[in-house]
């Protein structure tokens, strides 16, 4: 008999119930092919994930999936033999909206947006917070840089290796006993499947998750609040009407081949996976260098700040301090391979506080070098490079030498 296990949409709500200790197993939750008739046990309740493997419904190899599909740090399905990183829809998309009736009114104070400075999706919303001047609008808070089996955990008193502004417990009251991101998301939904994700924006007021997705809380950022702001802040305008075709059409190779192409190329288990995305990455990347020293910078699009610049930026900075040896992508870095890249990237840190400020790297480099075991088990965090970004006046030595020899 062969028997392959296939696993479904309740497996995957079953998994993330594994890690509650509270599980009921049944045939609802799998898909079992076999060549021939198979008779499963009547399903059973257990409080532990191990008790259910060594049951003796499944071969060890069933077995051994089930262990890995229950790890949130899991980021190709195990099985999946193209060794691609999918990654998942968000699951919250409501709107700020000033629409009368609307359930998410904006309202000054009334939001507290949860991120993790290690994240780039989640520096994104940070960034346009600080460039449309809502700290006082919204409230912030990070989460430690480490992910763990149940993802990202709440800050303790005791945690003393995780410097940054507002990185702290959950500060929103009536969630004093949350350890962990995945604690809002289950008071939100309690059947809730998918995974635990950074930004998230909270209406403290209703207890309930607005949004989770990155780019529709960036959207929202640049204008829900625009009445209600000074002018300097109000007159920011991230999605400027004369640019939203190119700007989409940026987005639709900006964001598949740079910002996930990192996750594709790092997260691949299989070498073809790897090369053929990995490639790709480098081919964006040479269109972006080729962009900027067409239209001079020193943003995307010339001398105005848009949505590009907020969503590529992330990417960049955190390139050369561990994308390049973390996630293998090390065709060239950032600060000796696309001199204006470097320039535009080290142009909006040192020169514009929203991204200066938001950008932590003690989180960025623990996180991925202490979080991905399954690509670095023995969770060293390299020094380099050094510094983590240059100085606007200064270069390596290759630039230096290759400058001298011209």
């Amino acid at each position: 008999m062969n028997i392959t296990l296939r696993p479904t949409l309740e497996l995957t709500r079953v998994t993330n119930l594994f890690s509650r200790k509270t599980t009921v197993l049944s045939r609802r939750g799998i898909s079992l092919l076999a060549s021939s008739s198979y008779e499963p046990r009547p399903p059973r309740v257990y409080s532990d994930r191990n008790k259910i493997i060594s049951s003796g419904v499944f071969t060890p190899k069933q077995k051994q999936q089930i262990r890995m599909a229950s790890k949130i740090t899991d980021w190709v399905v195990p099985g999946d033999k193209s060794g691609e990183f999918k990654r998942q829809s968000s699951s919250f998309r409501e709107w700020i909206s000033a629409e009368p009736g609307a359930r998410f009114p904006p309202e000054k104070g009334r939001y507290h947006l949860y991120i993790s400075y290690a994240c780039p999706w989640a520096t994104r919303a940070l960034i346009a917070r600080k460039l449309k001047g809502l700290e006082d609008f919204i409230t912030f808070s990070s989460v430690h840089w480490h992910m763990g089996p149940k993802g990202w955990r709440f800050p303790t008193a005791a945690d003393a290796d995780a410097a940054g502004e507002n990185v702290i417990p959950d500060p929103v009251p009536g969630h004093e006993g949350y350890t962990h991101l995945r604690d809002l998301y289950f008071a939100a939904d309690p059947q809730y499947a998918g995974r635990f994700t950074v930004p998230v924006l909270f209406d403290k007021k209703t207890d309930a998750i607005v949004n989770n997705e990155s780019s529709e809380i960036l959207r929202m950022l640049g204008t829900v609040f625009d009445d209600q702001l000074p002018e300097r802040y109000a007159q920011v305008d991230l999605y400027p009407e004369a640019l939203r075709g190119q700007i989409e059409d940026a987005f639709k190779w900006t964001y598949d081949d740079i910002n996930n192409g990192v996750y594709k190329s790092g997260f691949a288990t299989t070498q073809e996976a790897y090369e053929r995305n990995v490639t790709t990455l480098f081919e964006a990347l040479d269109r972006a260098e080729k962009h900027l020293a067409e239209t001079g910078g020193p943003y995307f699009f010339g001398d105005k700040l848009t949505e590009v610049d907020v969503r590529l930026f992330p990417t960049l900075i955190r390139f050369d301090p561990v994308y390049v040896q973390h996630f293998k992508c090390n065709i060239r870095d950032i600060r000796s391979g696309y001199p204006h890249l470097h320039n535009y990237t080290r142009n909006l840190y040192w020169k514009h506080p929203a991204f200066k400020n938001t950008t932590n790297f003690l989180h960025i480099k623990n996180h991925y070098t202490r979080s991905h075991t399954q690509i670095n088990p023995h969770s060293i965090t390299p020094l380099g490079p050094l510094p983590d970004i240059l100085p606007l006046d200064e270069e390596v030595e290759a630039v230096k030498a290759a400058v001298r020899s011209k």
